[in-house]
Formats: C-alpha cells, structure tokens, sequence
C-alpha cells in the first residue's frame, strides 16, 4: 500500500491538473462566443455567393474561365487542409487529418500525385510526416485568422490550376455544425464546373425546392463572361475563408468539450484518490495501535 506522503502528493497534482483544464475551459468558451458569431454571419454569405455562382454558371459555356474547364488529364492534386495550431481539443484534429489522408490516397490509387497547402501546424506535422509534397504552411495563423490569409491561399491554388500545375484542388476542414458535433468535411475547389449541377446547398440545381419559394431568376449585367472573370477566383477565397473560420469555430468547441471531460476525470480521480488516503491513514493508525496494545501486554507479562 501507498505511503500517505505519495497518496497526498498525487492528490495535490492532480488538483493543480484540474485548476489548468479548468482555467483552458473558460478560455476555450470565450474564445467560442466571437468565432461562432463570426462563422454565423458569414455562413449565409458564403450559401448565397454559391448559389448565384452556381446560377451564373450555367448561363456559360465551360471554356468560358479557365476556372471553369476541366483538365483532360488529372495528373496532379493539390489538398488544402484546415486544422488547429495546438491541441488538447480531443479528435478533432486527428479527424480532419485522417479524412485528408484518406481523400489523398484515394487520389495517389488513381494514379494523381498528391501536394498539402497546410494552415495549422497539425495538420503540417502529419502531412510531412506521411511523406507527402508541401506546397506552403502557414503555422501559428489560427489564433488571428483574416481574409487576407485565406486569399493568399486561395490565390497559390488558382495560379496553380491556371498554369495547369494542379488538375483537382481539395478542401478539407472542421464544419461547425453545433457545440457537440464538429465533423470533418472535404470540398472540391476547383475545378468549377461543379457548380452547374449543385446548389448553394449541396443538392441539385434543378429539383424542387420545398419551403424556399420559387426558384430566383437573376439578371447580370455587365456580361456573364465579365462576372465570372471577377467572381469565380473571389468564390474560392471566399470558400477557404468559410473553412478558416468554421475550423477556428469547431477548435474551440472540441477543446471546450475535451476540457471539460478532463475536468470531470480529475474530480473522480481525486475522490478516488481521497478515499484511498483515509484507508492509508486507517491503516497506519491500527499498526500503531496494535504495536502499543503489543508493547503494553509485553511489559504487563
């Protein structure tokens, strides 16, 4: 049995343990307030420019922006993965990592070769560390995330696919879906032409639309060809920027909920560990109380 010294040790670590995930708790849930109503106010914007994209698209042909063809050959692949610069946030970091990799080696089996633009230093370390090509990383940018650091992004993947450099890019991040619910999600950038089947919402362009009205029809002006031209490289600076704050969002959720769990672990440890300290004293107090009971019958006989 443990000595009381190292019980009371343990006790006292393990209560400093819990003033830390206590304290990153608090920190983590105010941090949450303002990314949450960042990612709430700019969601919208995000749905609608896609569904007016989506709907100008369809008025052009595919050779209309470079943006919008589709490479005969898909030789190259380029992967832009959102995760968190530090950790303690449970799996939310290992998830998004892994829905990466498994996106990459579905495209490596087909016979593309794989390149990680990384923001976040997690995400970096586990795609160096399977080997793969890194085109950029931007470390220690969670903490102050803006649209600039989601356009120069954005704009390193568009030269890239206008050169012919890259045939697919890919974007995975967290989506902030709710305070318990931060999943992994991947999201074609380019190319394009995507958009004439989809819908700001992910389904079919074309299929009824229940509880919305009636579908919009939008007049441009100047030309569709003049638009796209403006619009279709701010879409995927827009999209990033909605993957940057949605991660930032689910990062500090995930880190919320592990902390707390964390903090729960401790008080059950503690209690554990208290009772184990009275049973020690216990003990210790009845060898001494037989050794004086002992020594007192010895002098009696």
């Amino acid at each position: 049995m443990p000595s009381l010294k190292d019980v009371k040790m343990k006790i006292v670590g393990v209560g400093k343990t819990k003033q830390i995930t206590k304290a990153m708790n608090m920190v983590a849930s105010a941090k949450l307030r303002g990314a949450q109503a960042r990612i709430e106010r700019f969601r919208p914007y995000a749905t609608k420019y896609r569904q007016v994209l989506a709907d100008l698209a369809r008025k052009v042909e595919g050779n209309a922006h470079p943006l919008l063809a589709e490479h005969e050959e898909k030789k190259n692949c380029a992967v832009v993965m959102v995760t968190s610069d530090r950790g303690l946030c449970g799996s939310f970091n290992g998830n998004i990592i892994t829905q990466a990799l498994k996106l990459a080696k579905e495209k490596t089996d087909a016979g593309m070769s794989v390149s990680f633009a990384c923001v976040g230093r997690k995400g970096r370390d586990a795609a160096r560390k399977a080997g793969y090509n890194m085109l950029t990383c931007y470390a220690d940018r969670m903490g102050s995330i803006d649209f600039a650091l989601a356009g120069s992004v954005a704009d390193e993947v568009i030269n890239g696919y206008e050169t012919l450099a890259f045939d697919e890019v890919w974007l995975v991040y967290g989506e902030f879906v709710s305070m318990g619910h931060q999943p992994p999600r991947s999201l074609c950038l380019l190319p394009l032409k995507a958009l004439e089947d989809v819908d700001g919402d992910g389904g079919a362009a074309d299929a009824p639309r229940e509880g919305n009205g009636p579908h919009c029809e939008y007049v441009y002006e100047p030309k569709e060809e003049k638009l796209l031209a403006e619009l279709l490289p701010r879409y995927v600076r827009v999209q990033v920027y909605r993957g940057l704050l949605d991660t930032s969002a689910s990062e500090h959720a995930a880190r919320m909920a592990a902390m707390d769990n964390a903090t729960r672990n401790c008080n059950e440890l503690i209690n554990s560990l208290t009772l184990l300290y009275n049973k020690t004293r216990q003990a210790a107090i009845t060898s001494e109380l037989i050794d004086i009971v002992g020594g007192a019958e010895a002098l009696n006989g």
